[in-house]
């Protein structure tokens, strides 16, 4: 796919993963070819950032990334002995992020662990295991953690069917936990065929879309999964 031009330097912002192993601040970069493709400049938010406050006037959009798990804490579940990669500062971060990008009516993606902490900031809860509830009929991702590909049915009166053209559509999956009990103000708008939640949209929001799969995987040859990347851009543009 082209890269789109590049009109109006829409600033979107991107979070990232904490710190590795090797003390570096991470981010997978198809997050950032999906956005420059759809005409974004990328901006990267780290974990643990104080002064998040002061990019809401400057950012035209925001992307809530995948990554580790939420730490239960942060929406009373148990602890699992499969739940990984918790931390702290960003689960604080991206629940702040996520009040004041709805506050505000920003424009905001948010993809796979993102859409999680959409639902766990408005009050929802998450299955902490997907194979404990649902079996492993559809799998959503390969031991011990890598991307499978899946099928996705999404309401076709919804919103996000509008914005991505498609009611089934194969999507790269990549997580073993999902939404559970529905935070306030949100709709489920696709599931797998197992029934696990795979989007969310909030109506009250101009431009807020959850999704539970990994579009910036397969965005470079799947329009379907580009067009998330270029319809926020495009509601960017339209709110600048």
């Amino acid at each position: 796919m082209e890269q789109r031009a590049n009109l109006n330097s829409l600033l979107i912002g991107i979070t990232s993963y904490g710190i590795d192993e090797q003390g570096s601040y991470t981010l997978p970069a198809e997050y950032v070819t999906a956005t420059r493709r759809a005409g974004g400049v990328p901006v990267l938010i780290p974990p643990g950032e104080t002064h998040h406050e002061s990019l809401y006037g400057r950012l035209d959009a925001v992307i809530l990334t995948g990554g580790g798990d939420l730490h239960p804490d942060t929406y009373g579940g148990p602890a699992h002995s499969t739940i990984y990669m918790t931390d702290v500062d960003r689960d604080k971060m991206e629940i702040a992020i996520t009040q004041r990008v709805i506050d505000l009516q920003i424009p905001t993606l948010a993809i796979c662990r993102g859409a999680q902490v959409i639902n766990v900031a408005l009050g929802g809860t998450l299955h902490a295991h997907i194979p404990d509830v649902f079996g492993e009929v559809v799998r959503h991702r390969l031991p011990p953690r890598e991307p499978t590909l899946h099928g996705v049915e999404v309401d076709a009166n919804s919103a996000l069917h509008d914005l991505l053209g498609a009611t089934e559509f194969e999507a790269a999956s990549w997580h073993h936990q999902a939404i559970d009990d529905l935070g306030s103000d949100l709709q489920v708008v696709a599931r797998a065929s197992d029934g696990v939640i795979e989007a969310i949209e909030m109506p009250s929001h101009p431009w807020l879309f959850a999704v539970q799969w990994h579009p910036e995987l397969t965005a470079a040859k799947d329009p379907i999964q580009q067009n998330l990347f270029d319809a926020l851009v495009d509601a960017s543009r339209a709110k600048a």
